[in-house]
């Protein structure tokens, strides 16, 4: 038999107090104070039995398993069980609840007798149903609590666990051109190899720590833009088509890291920037008090280009990631068209 748990008890106490006090605020004859605590002690322990029954028994393995029909049943049966116990005339406490000497020639017709020997019976089984019902009651409601938070706590474990798994999603083809385009550098003996060597750093230290937080200031996050874009210049010496305008008079403004960059790595990857003549990007980041907008323009070749097929996350997964982190409080607008290709990102800020 496994100990009963705290709630038990606290029922059990409850329930058993409970029974025990009505009759003396009700009665209040202290001259009958060793009969009614006699009669309360075992209406106490008929009680306690019931409740421990109830929530050790008769919840776990029936009610909880679906089998509402045999609980109920089974809790009846437990009722008359203990009521017929404690009535018992053979019992050793049963002198404690019958009729005093004096009351017992109170005679009156059969049918007359019979009623109240219902009402009886009804009145010694009320506290025994009350405690039954009142504690599958409380334990319903704390399973239900229970219940709700484990699914709380899943769903923003597996929510958790999808915006990390999205935003882990690291370019490779980017990196391994970035490292390239550094050692380029570096065997030219450039002064700007170290500068582009600590910005490809920084890039990583935010994508493998910072954006561990659910928030980060705009700030870093406009540095990782910046970042990305100037080692993405070092392919071509001639200098691309890129435009840059990005609002830094919010730095301390709270966004979603990792949030921008799929846009900008987006154009990057099918504007074919590297035509000079045809290729370009725009980039432009708006903020005020409340609102963040970011605007990313592209030119779009005649014949479809792709420049590498892994790596980024996708505007789709940025939809999915932008629905977890900012639900009702971001519009996405996608625009494509003949010759370019324009997405627009508004987010209110908290």
């Amino acid at each position: 038999m496994n100990f009963p748990r705290r709630n038990t008890w606290l029922q059990m106490l409850f329930w058993g107090g409970l029974w025990v006090l009505i009759p003396i605020l009700l009665v209040g004859n202290l001259e009958k104070i060793d009969r009614m605590a006699m009669r309360s002690t075992v209406v106490l322990a008929g009680i306690m039995l019931v409740v421990w029954a109830n929530m050790e028994v008769l919840l776990p393995r029936l009610y909880f398993n679906k089998k509402q029909t045999a609980y109920a049943i089974a809790g009846l049966a437990l009722v008359v069980v203990v009521v017929g116990l404690i009535s018992w005339d053979g019992a050793p406490w049963a002198e404690y609840f019958s009729r005093p000497a004096g009351d017992r020639g109170r005679g009156g017709s059969g049918s007359r007798q019979g009623g109240m020997q219902s009402l009886k019976l009804i009145g010694q089984a009320m506290p025994y149903f009350t405690a039954l019902i009142g504690s599958t009651l409380f334990e319903i409601a704390g399973y239900a609590n229970k219940k709700e938070k484990e699914a709380s706590d899943y769903r923003s474990g597996k929510l958790e666990a999808e915006l990390k798994f999205l935003k882990s999603q690291i370019n490779p083809h980017f990196l391994f051109n970035a490292l390239n385009n550094i050692y380029a550098l570096t065997v030219i003996k450039s002064e700007r190899a170290p500068d582009n060597l600590l910005k490809l750093s920084g890039m990583l230290r935010y994508m493998l720590y910072e954006c561990k937080a659910d928030r980060v200031s705009l700030q870093k996050e406009i540095e990782y833009l910046r970042h990305y874009i100037d080692l993405n210049l070092l392919k071509d010496s001639r200098g691309l088509n890129v435009e840059v305008e990005l609002d830094e008079s919010r730095p301390n403004m709270a966004i979603a890291p990792m949030l921008l960059i799929p846009f900008v790595e987006n154009a990057f990857k099918h504007s074919k920037v590297e035509d000079l003549s045809q290729g370009w990007i725009r980039i432009r980041l708006d903020t005020t008090d409340t609102q963040i907008v970011f605007r990313v323009q592209n030119s779009v070749p005649a014949q479809l280009y792709t420049k590498d097929q892994e790596g980024g996350i996708g505007l789709a997964n940025v939809r999915r990631q932008l629905e977890l982190l900012y639900p009702g409080r971001h519009e996405l607008a996608i625009a494509p068209g003949e010759g370019i290709f324009a997405v627009t990102l508004t987010i209110q800020a908290p």
